[in-house]
């Protein structure tokens, strides 16, 4: 899957690093787990990096666990990625070509504490794609997801997540992500591989 967009685009494949020390290059901004609370992390603090996936990163900093943007991975001495290179021109994508794209873009976006996407988690419970009205080709993706928990304050932030990750596809010209709490969300509903990566079995 190739799409256009910037750095939240390019998801990161590393689901774990080492325990080294990581000082912080420069002050960044920075999401508490699982409050949500934004906060700013200061410059020369110590960090651990416990996962970079999906163009994200989850740190501990003094003991407390946060999530770090992609665009903000030059905090932490990582490489911010760069958005990915358009598709090259074409025909344009089928209805289910895009829909295959869609799901495989919402698979780019993780939980910061499990490192299973979010689709695989069972998170998203469905996404719907209608023609834009203005007769441009585009479409508006319509999601409808959920958290591991109601309480958890991270579901702005993975909802911007989901929304930023679908508006870097071409195609997509509007995105609407809504969190809903019907059905309540259990480990029925994750995939068979999320459960044996999380030992589920």
């Amino acid at each position: 899957m190739t799409v256009g967009g910037g750095p939240d685009c390019n998801p990161s494949e590393i689901a774990m690093r080492s325990n080294d020390p990581i000082i912080l290059t420069r002050d960044v901004e920075a999401a508490v787990v699982p409050l949500g609370t934004n906060v700013t992390l200061q410059k020369g603090e110590t960090a651990y990096l416990t996962q970079s996936l999906g163009g994200s990163h989850t740190v501990v900093v003094n003991g407390n666990m946060f999530r770090v943007a992609g665009k903000d991975a030059d905090a932490l001495g990582l490489e911010v990625e760069q958005r990915r290179a358009a598709r090259p021109q074409g025909r344009p994508l089928s209805k289910e070509e895009l829909e295959k794209e869609v799901w495989d873009q919402m698979r780019t976006c993780y939980d910061p504490e499990i490192p299973v996407n979010i689709v695989d988690l069972g998170l998203v419970y469905s996404c719907a794609l209608t023609p834009v009205p203005t007769g441009s080709g585009g479409y508006h993706a319509e999601v409808k997801m959920t958290l591991t928990a109601p309480g958890c304050g991270m579901g702005d932030h993975l909802r911007q997540d989901v929304m930023n990750k679908l508006l870097c596809i071409e195609e997509i010209e509007e995105a609407n992500v809504e969190l809903v709490w019907e059905p309540q969300w259990n480990q029925g509903l994750m995939s068979e591989a999320a459960k044996l990566q999380l030992g589920l079995y």
